[in-house]
């Protein structure tokens, strides 16, 4: 039952006052459905059922003096997160969403939890009993982890519920300590309160044009910032319908996600445009028939750069389903805005600029035909909404740029954040900033380069990962790019370019992982005997790929490759969401710690 017709949107102050409302006016109303492997019904929130344990987990919280507090909450994908995050909410403790910890592999996940630990301080940690029972045998080596008070939610009853006192929070209150990805830096952790989360919310209600009618279906992970603040808090606003799965389900079979779309017809959902890509490649044409695509009207990409010929691939593979190229919503944000920033019209089809790439590389903008050689692409992020503004800025002078330059993207908007928690040098730098020749602020400054042409944003690269040789800009995505398609045996999403320092000189280097099939075997097949047996594999020509990737390089960026370094799967740094972290690649590579299969 979905509890009778939808209400408007309810006017909030804080996230607590929504749920509450909701529960009174709604309170049989399915909000949450997760589906199990992406595809079984295995659980169902209502409004009624999420307020009555919000509010036991909270009065469990209350109890143990945690109000004012920080709590980790360490969570796999499900509904037991919504419920604790909302019980933080309503105890008036600042939630700390988190990835658990990989207890099988600990030294790839532990250092982070343990940053983030000393960083945030908590006194609480909330979870699952089955993660915890993991966590428990990483006492021995975290202490910190060992020192907080531990709460295992799934054991708690609605019985508590009636304990509950309101912590009588305002719109500045702090609701959660969104921590940055960590792709260029130490994690930060970035202050929202309820007043931004809920401006996000309604930013995102009139981008995309969301109603109570509106149904959403997500894979993102709930401690990144997309999938907290739209897969979870942005169907509560609006009163829609949310079916949620597990993110490896997504990975592993990325026709699941589509299936889910078809099957609930829903009209809202999106990821970073490696999703999008990963579709494209690997859903046969035999899947693509059983799929209804026609009712996903806002298919949102962002969190990474969004790539031209990944939507053209995607709606041209998925037109057959129903998928319109208007469908593609490509759209700028940050975790230090809440989330979005930008965002175009919903029914218009991408925009797109295309520039010479000379140009580019001395911060200007000229447009260019796409057949013309030595052109990138870049596309519309859309434009700021909701008083929200954009302007472009040079890093160094901060001053306003000309239309036709690139410089940093600057913003100023109610989503934009309180600042990074205990890093008051690093909140002014960031969050307040001033241009310096009219004084006009303050703005945020999100360390991304871009332009504006008609309004609308262009993202063209991060500030801190751009490759200067020769005075030359290049933008290491770009790059990557190019690598990642020189030769079959290398993995999409996994390469990392960046330059290092030699005898006061810039080099390229890069970083890439080699697909597991290619990877070196125990002795060459002989014939009769099946190449797929792991260990018949051909053993890797690494001089052959290596020369593949300097060649395409060369002809594509006119830039010598210094040194390449080829991974085995799964080798290469990346953040919590997926993201490539340039800068540990580069500090393994001059530490000589990456786990090499071969260099030149």
């Amino acid at each position: 039952m979905n509890g009778g017709p939808a209400n408007s949107i309810v006017e909030s102050s804080t996230l607590i006052e929504l749920l509450r409302r909701r529960a009174l006016q709604q309170p049989e109303h399915r909000a949450y459905t997760y589906l199990l492997d992406g595809e079984i019904e295995a659980a169902h929130l209502t409004y009624a059922a999420l307020d009555r344990q919000a509010r036991a987990i909270a009065a469990l919280l209350q109890g143990c003096s945690a109000s004012g507090e920080r709590a980790l909450l360490l969570y796999p994908s499900g509904l037991e997160f919504i419920a604790a995050f909302f019980g933080c909410l309503y105890a008036g403790v600042v939630a700390v969403p988190l990835p658990p910890p990989n207890s099988a592999q600990p030294q790839r996940t532990l250092p982070r939890l343990l940053a983030i630990t000393n960083d945030a301080r908590p006194s609480m940690a909330l979870t699952t009993s089955s993660i915890f029972s993991k966590i428990e045998r990483l006492f021995a080596q975290a202490p910190e982890l060992r020192a907080m008070r531990w709460l295992v939610t799934d054991d708690v009853t609605g019985s508590p519920a009636r304990e509950w006192r309101d912590p009588a929070v305002s719109s500045a209150t702090l609701a959660l300590l969104q921590y940055t990805s960590g792709s260029t830096a130490v994690p930060k952790g970035v202050m929202v309160s309820h007043g931004n989360l809920l401006h996000n919310s309604a930013y995102l209600t009139d981008a995309l044009e969301l109603t109570p009618d509106s149904v959403s279906v997500t894979w993102l992970p709930a401690f990144h910032d997309m999938g907290l603040s739209n897969g979870i808090i942005q169907p509560l606003y609006t009163g829609g319908r949310c079916f949620l799965m597990p993110p490896q389900s997504f990975l592993q079979w990325p026709v699941r996600w589509l299936q889910a779309i078809s099957r609930y017809q829903a009209t809202v959902s999106g990821g970073p445009n490696f999703a999008y890509e990963l579709c494209a490649r690997r859903i046969t044409p035999e899947q693509r028939k059983t799929l209804d695509l026609s009712s996903w009207v806002a298919a949102y990409n962002g969190a990474e750069p969004v790539r031209a010929d990944t939507l053209k691939r995607f709606a041209e593979s998925f037109a057959p389903c129903g998928f319109r190229p208007s469908f593609s919503y490509p759209c700028y944000g940050l975790a230090e805005a809440t989330l979005i920033v930008s965002g175009g019209l919903l029914r218009d089809e991408p925009i797109f600029c295309t520039t010479g790439v000379a140009s580019l590389e001395k911060n200007r903008v000229v447009e260019a035909l796409e057949q013309q050689q030595n052109v990138r692409t870049f596309v519309g992020c859309g434009r700021a909404q909701l008083n929200t503004k954009i302007v472009i800025v040079h890093p160094e002078s901060l001053t306003r740029c000309a239309l036709d330059e690139v410089g940093e993207i600057w913003v100023s908007s109610p989503s934009v954040a309180q600042g990074y928690w205990n890093r008051p040098e690093d909140t002014e730098r960031t969050f307040r900033a001033y241009l310096a020749d009219t004084g006009e602020g303050p703005f945020l400054r999100t360390e991304d380069l871009g332009f504006l042409k008609d309004g609308e944003l262009f993202v063209t690269g991060r500030l801190k990962d751009l490759i200067i040789i020769g005075g030359r800009n290049l933008y290491p995505h770009d790059i990557e790019l190019t690598v990642e398609q020189s030769h079959p045996a290398l993995r999409q999403g996994c390469c990392a370019a960046f330059s290092v320092d030699v005898a006061d000189e810039e080099r390229l280097i890069v970083t890439a992982e080699v697909e597991r099939r290619y990877q070196p075997a125990d002795r060459t097949p002989q014939d009769g005997e099946a190449r797929s047996d792991p260990k018949l594999r051909p053993r890797l020509d690494v001089e052959a790929v290596v020369r593949s990737i300097r060649r395409a390089v060369a002809e594509e960026h006119d830039v010598r490759v210094d040194a390449v370094v080829l991974l085995r799967t799964g080798r290469i740094p990346k953040t919590p969401s997926g993201k490539v972290q340039r800068r540990a690649c580069r500090a393994g590579f001059l530490d000589g710690t990456l786990d090499r299969l071969g260099e030149e």
